[in-house]
């Protein structure tokens, strides 16, 4: 599926600008993970794209999220290997562990936009332009701090070979690439 035509379907199932623009930047961190680890920029990127397709469906339900997506992607073609990382991003649904650096790396990926973003949002400026690794790093370490971020899954960027700083750095940046779509 190209890229546009992937967009297109998921404004279609997804209203919530911000998650819209959560979705964008999931994907251009997913497209920069693909070049650092050697995978398919284009597939990742869909990947990153697409994960949260069924989120307003389920209504962030996580015992359902991503079982809608499955049958949605299913439907419009959409390859298996996305299918199923999609699927994985959320271990919860689906009763088993991710073991794969695809699956691992975009859960890692779109969580991680949650903490850049909150981050970004602390400054008067609130833009990514702002946000340095340092000041993701230490965040991460505060728990309080965009409580809702799972600490625990953006660490599954070192299981697949990418230290912490590393990943931010490379995730900041990913977004920065787009951040004229985020409107930050």
């Amino acid at each position: 599926m190209e890229r546009e035509t992937a967009l297109e379907l998921l404004k279609k199932h997804v209203k919530n600008e911000n998650l819209v623009k959560h979705c964008l930047a999931s994907e251009a961190v997913m497209r920069a993970l693909a070049v650092r680890l050697g995978g398919d920029a284009e597939m990742w990127g869909l990947a990153g794209l697409l994960h949260d397709i069924d989120v307003e469906l389920t209504v962030g339900d996580l015992k359902k999220h991503t079982l809608e997506a499955e049958k949605i992607l299913k439907e419009y073609g959409i390859v298996p290997e996305i299918i199923e990382a999609v699927k994985m991003h959320n271990e919860v649904a689906h009763g088993k562990t991710r073991a794969e650096i695809f699956h691992k790396a975009l859960a890692a990926g779109e969580t991680i936009t949650g903490l850049i973003t909150a981050t970004a949002l602390v400054y008067p400026d609130k833009k990514l332009s702002s946000v340095k690794t340092s000041s993701v790093v230490k965040r991460m370490k505060d728990k309080r701090f965009a409580a809702s971020v799972d600490r625990s899954v953006i660490m599954e960027c070192e299981q697949i070979g990418v230290p912490l700083e590393e990943f931010s750095t490379l995730s900041i940046e990913a977004m920065r690439s787009v951040a004229q779509e985020l409107g930050m």
